[in-house]
């Protein structure tokens, strides 16, 4: 998708934040307009996931966390790899990608199919993530991403509800914290619930107050750098009996009332810019 008449280097060069401008990226170090364009439009990705351009605004949200393209990237919980296929060949020639991905030995079934299907999608497309490495990660007990101060970037994108569930969210924060350079970034992007909610409870509809998240990575030690409204949605009401998961893409009530979620698109979402001081 396009940048809406806004260049990319733009973006990254000076980010109106709060009312006021911040200084992100030198214009030598920013990230090309056609690098990151061609990697979104590219026949790599499949079509199903470039139609999500749409909602989750990779262009902008990674604008907006200052990626450049030298840095040393870690990528926390990637998933099924949505942000991994942009991530990797963005950082292929001059950077690093890290992703986190579970013990293939776990005796959990479901962690050990979403293991392999993990590792069978990077091994599949070794020219696009051959360099790509990965850190094995065992929560709570083991969440150690990498070497004191060798990461310039941490990414986490609609993950922190599960780290609550599991309750080892601060230990990942802590992690996240060590492995990060001074002045490393920690991108966040969450699900957000309505304001004044119970984190523990409504975190198991996938929701979390903005306010909580800021309090909870503060109290780690990062500084509030500031928020952005790239990915916010009006229409998401957050009242779900089935939680975050109504809505696209998972659409977990089937037919029912499918064409109402579809309408609103996905969820609501935080996308938050920490530094370590």
């Amino acid at each position: 998708m396009g940048l809406s008449g806004r260049s990319l280097s733009g973006l990254l060069t000076s980010l109106l934040i709060f009312g006021t401008t911040l200084p992100v990226l030198a214009r030598p170090e920013v990230l090309s307009t056609v690098t990151l364009q061609t990697v979104l439009q590219s026949s790599e990705r499949s079509e199903k996931n470039r139609a999500r351009d749409l909602y989750r605004h990779p262009a902008e949200t990674l604008a907006f966390f200052g990626l450049r393209p030298k840095m040393t990237v870690i990528e926390l919980w990637p998933g099924g790899g949505w942000y991994t296929e942009i991530l990797a060949p963005l950082l292929a020639k001059k950077g690093h990608l890290i992703v986190t991905n579970f013990d293939p030995k776990s005796t959990d079934q479901d962690t050990a199919t979403s293991v392999e299907k993990f590792n069978q999608k990077l091994a599949a497309r070794p020219e696009v993530f051959g360099k790509v490495q990965v850190v094995t990660v065992n929560p709570p007990e083991q969440i150690t991403l990498g070497q004191a101060n060798s990461a310039d970037m941490v990414l986490t994108f609609r993950n922190i509800h599960n780290w609550i569930i599991g309750g080892f969210e601060s230990k990942v924060y802590a992690a996240a914290y060590r492995v990060l350079k001074k002045g490393g970034i920690l991108g966040v992007e969450e699900h957000r619930a309505q304001p004044d909610t119970d984190a523990q409870k409504i975190a198991n509809y996938g929701y979390v107050p903005e306010a909580y998240v800021i309090a909870a990575i503060e109290k780690a030690g990062f500084k509030f750098v500031g928020k952005s409204e790239i990915n916010a949605n009006p229409k998401d009401t957050k009242d779900y009996l089935g939680g975050v998961w109504t809505l696209p893409p998972t659409l977990s009530q089937g037919e029912k009332d499918q064409q109402k979620y579809l309408a609103i698109g996905e969820s609501d979402r935080m996308t938050l810019k920490f530094v370590k001081p």
